[in-house]
């Protein structure tokens, strides 16, 4: 399996979404899952936006910037969606350059398109429910059970409520529970065998979770002294040999 680079931000990732298949509500959670694993350079929903069922996904690819792609049904009973997320795959494979594929999708269907892009040297990362055939499962590089992420972010979250509610000075307040969440997922997506952490490699995951993110938004400066300003959650280091700033969890 080809290794991920260093820091992830130079992985290009390609993003294809059953839209018959996949739950817009968990659509969230699931980016800020790949979001691990490098840069989201193409974003795409497959299915027949001229149906009903799928109204619900459409205030999610607004907010989310993903692109729709139309597929009519031209045969009933048969899914068409399969047909053009494959075909598209294969024209991103050969065009476009993309280092690894995410297929969100519990079908089976696309165990054979994991196997063929597998074979052109690509990270295939799959995400589904726990239903989701072993053949596709065992197809892809990764598989990721949707049900998993759900429970993470939503754990994460009680974690973090709970730990501000236990603050002695009761200073972090609602407008700062997602400033908290969000410094603490970019944190914890840096897999690094010391509890201390490069402010460098949190700054580039605070860009994948949220590209507007700006520390000026919050009035700081700096990214350290925004740190600096949740002491009570986190504390930091100066090496100033290397001139690096390492940040802690309490």
């Amino acid at each position: 399996m080809k290794k991920f680079k260093n820091a992830l931000e130079e992985n290009k990732l390609a993003v294809l979404i059953d839209g018959d298949n996949a739950q817009p509500s968990s659509i969230e959670y699931i980016l800020h899952e790949v979001v691990k694993y490098g840069v989201i350079t193409i974003r795409r929903i497959y299915g027949d936006w001229t149906t009903p069922q799928m109204d619900s996904w459409k205030k999610h690819l607004l907010l989310n910037a993903i692109q729709p792609i139309q597929q009519f049904r031209n045969t009933t009973g048969k899914n068409a969606t399969d047909s053009a997320m494959i075909i598209d795959a294969m024209d991103i494979l050969f065009t476009r350059n993309v280092e690894s594929f995410v297929l969100v999708s519990s079908d089976s269907d696309y165990t054979r398109l994991c196997i063929r892009l597998r074979e052109e040297g690509k990270v295939v990362i799959g995400i589904g429910k726990k239903q989701t055939p072993k053949s596709f499962v065992n197809s892809c590089n990764i598989f990721k059970y949707v049900e998993n992420i759900i429970d993470e972010h939503k754990n994460l979250k009680i974690r973090n409520d709970q730990e501000n509610i236990e603050t002695e000075s009761n200073i972090i307040n609602n407008s700062d529970d997602h400033l908290i969440s969000l410094l603490t997922e970019a944190y914890l997506m840096v897999e690094e065998e010391s509890e201390w952490v490069d402010l460098r490699k949190i700054a580039n995951n605070l860009k994948k979770l949220d590209p507007a993110f700006d520390p000026r938004t919050y009035g700081f400066p700096k990214l350290s002294k925004l740190f600096a300003s949740y002491s009570e959650a986190f504390e930091q280091k100066r090496d100033t040999e290397k001139k690096k700033i390492f940040i802690n969890k309490k």
